[in-house]
């Protein structure tokens, strides 16, 4: 298999059956675990760089060096890259399941493409996510990922409008959401948390299990969203999942609370190159009348060059913001 990891295939090489089994072969545990993630997506999956980079929060070059030294470490070494025996498994699930969560994220949320959703690669994250469960029925993280990605993916029908724009989720059609797939992904996260070894996907499939069971947007539990997002945070101290409770806090007690947990991120280096910290600073400004401010975070979201969707929807909160700030003009 050293071929495949030497070279740059574009993913339709390894479509098909044998995939799940080249993701725990190309999650081998000589290499660092951010190596196993990011030589995955790229070589497994056939992700560009770019869209590893903004997965991760990283600069291109930045991730272009990563899978240099991960390839040449395999080279150097001799590492053969086999598909592991069932013993071998548990050291690389971690990696695995995060290959296939990034999957699902940039499917979610595609890059570089007009479409609020990319089909294929939600669809193939949700196949991978079903065939590990599959194979490792006991391990509640395994049956968290299968749930989230169902919770999260019954949505996607609802994203977009008539005319593709993105639809944020206060204001989806849930009449369009896949109750059936909602159902089946309840059971899960239901099935998962009964083992009592919770985990960082177990608890974004309750999130987004929260959100399943809210009729209406001003139905949303948010206050147990924010619990969840501060458990959460004790398995995943990143920025990202501080910015998500931040937004939940805005929701539950006020959009000023929220605002000052997002503040505070605004100054990381690493969350600066995320267009949807600024798109939420800029949606709380609003809501506290600094439309000026709001207007400067968003613009700061566009200099980021999301993808065109996000772009549209982006301008559209500039241009509605602009209006309602405009004087009136005397007749």
């Amino acid at each position: 298999m050293r071929e495949w990891a030497a070279a740059e295939p574009d993913g339709s090489a390894v479509a098909g059956d044998d995939q799940l089994a080249l993701l725990f072969a190309c999650c081998h545990p000589a290499l660092d675990p951010a190596s196993r993630v990011t030589l995955t997506l790229r070589v497994v999956c056939g992700l560009p760089t770019a869209s590893i980079a903004r997965l991760l929060l990283l600069s291109e070059p930045a991730v272009a060096q990563r899978i240099v030294r991960a390839k040449r470490k395999i080279r150097d070494a001799g590492i053969r890259l086999r598909v592991p025996d069932p013993g071998e498994r548990p050291v690389r699930l971690a990696s695995v399941l995060r290959v296939i969560y990034l999957t699902f994220t940039e499917g979610h949320s595609p890059h570089g493409i007009s479409a609020v959703v990319r089909d294929d690669l939600c669809g193939e994250a949700l196949r991978l996510a079903a065939r590990l469960h599959r194979l490792l029925p006991d391990e509640p993280e395994v049956t968290g990922l299968l749930a989230l990605i169902m919770l999260t993916g019954a949505r996607s029908a609802a994203r977009a409008d008539e005319d593709g724009a993105l639809v944020l989720l206060a204001d989806q059609d849930r009449s369009r959401w896949d109750r059936d797939r909602q159902d089946e992904g309840r059971s899960l996260v239901e099935a998962a948390l009964a083992q009592r070894r919770p985990g960082p996907y177990q608890l974004q499939a309750a999130i987004a299990a929260c959100h399943a069971d809210a009729e209406t947007a001003a139905d949303t539990d948010w206050r147990q969203i924010a619990a969840l997002y501060s458990e959460l945070l004790r398995f995943d101290p990143s920025p990202v999942i501080e910015a998500n409770r931040a937004v939940a806090v805005a929701y539950a007690e006020g959009p000023t609370a929220g605002m000052a947990i997002l503040d505070t991120l605004a100054a990381s280096s690493r969350l600066a190159r995320w267009p949807q910290l600024h798109i939420a600073r800029g949606a709380l400004l609003a809501q506290c009348g600094r439309h000026d401010d709001a207007i400067a975070a968003y613009r700061d979201a566009l200099a980021l060059e999301p993808a065109s969707a996000v772009r549209r929807h982006i301008s559209a909160q500039i241009a509605a913001l602009g209006a309602a700030h405009a004087p009136i003009e005397e007749t």
